[in-house]
């Protein structure tokens, strides 16, 4: 029943839109996503579905499904994250400070979390309908120093935050609290934590100082490919634990994701274009 779904939605040889002439990822789009079994497709889409087998019975599996967007949104959001000459998508600039950033109409969204947690690949990961945007991913933890502003169109700016922890630049905090605290149009905050460690010290320093500026953000746990079902099950109930008991301004649901794999990307650029108010779903859905 799912694949047929889906392909009601992704007939085959139905190109979204025109895309960039340098290499896509083969799992970049929806459209090529269908030619996997269902089965994968699924865990694809809703990576927390390939988890729920091992969750005991007594867990309340509704705050991991808060959002459950259709394949028709997630069809939607996808067109979105292609380029055209209507609809840019553009590195726009970097600053060490927020007086350096020009003021920008449209919302944005960043992304914070600790060095080599995979902030820039998991923005390389959503813009890889647009390879040609510069997104700078390095094996060297804290290689990105400043705030660096991504254009989608008029539809929003992406945000890609220095990573805090290690080799986290000396000014972090003059950069970043600014920016979260006095940033008008700032309507989402992904705070990235590792799934394969679990949430840190200095993870829950970044989450109370969320909670302390008491703006919308939510969780989003990266590379769930690089360990055990059961190692990442702990970590996301530990998490899911300090969530519920600590913070007020933090959607429920946490957004499991691994960049290598596309695990998740479908869902989070939908729940993107959500919170943006660039796509209006076709079910009612939280925020």
């Amino acid at each position: 029943m799912f694949g047929l779904r889906l392909s009601l939605w992704l007939q085959p040889g139905t190109q979204l839109c025109s895309v960039s002439r340098q290499s896509v990822h083969k799992l970049a789009s929806l459209q090529k996503a269908t030619l996997l079994p269902p089965k994968k497709v699924q865990g694809l889409l809703y990576p927390f579905s390939e988890l729920e087998a091992y969750l005991d019975r007594s867990v309340d599996r509704t705050q991991f499904q808060l959002f459950h967007p259709s394949l028709e949104d997630m069809v939607k959001a996808e067109k979105l994250f292609y380029s055209s000459p209507s609809h840019k998508i553009d590195y726009y600039i970097s600053a060490e400070r927020l007086d350096h950033v020009p003021a920008l109409k449209p919302p944005e969204v960043c992304f914070i979390g600790r060095s080599n947690v995979g902030k820039s690949s998991l923005i390389k990961g959503l813009f890889s309908l647009t390879p040609e945007v510069d997104v700078r991913v390095s094996k060297t933890p804290g290689h990105t120093k400043k705030m660096n502003f991504f254009r989608v169109g008029k539809a929003f700016t992406v945000v890609d935050m220095p990573g805090y922890g290690h080799r986290a630049p000396k000014d972090f905090v003059d950069m970043v609290e600014p920016y979260l605290y006095t940033r008008k149009n700032l309507v989402r905050t992904f705070l990235l934590v590792d799934g394969s460690v679990g949430l840190q010290k200095a993870d829950l320093i970044a989450l109370e100082m969320c909670e302390e500026i008491r703006r919308p953000y939510v969780m989003v746990v990266t590379k769930i490919d690089k360990c055990g079902s059961g190692t990442l099950l702990t970590n996301l109930m530990d998490l899911q634990d300090v969530v519920k008991t600590h913070t007020t301004s933090c959607f429920p649901q946490p957004f499991l994701v691994s960049s290598l794999h596309f695990w998740g990307i479908y869902l989070l650029r939908c729940f993107i274009t959500h919170v943006t108010g660039s796509l209006r779903l076709t079910d009612t859905a939280p925020s």
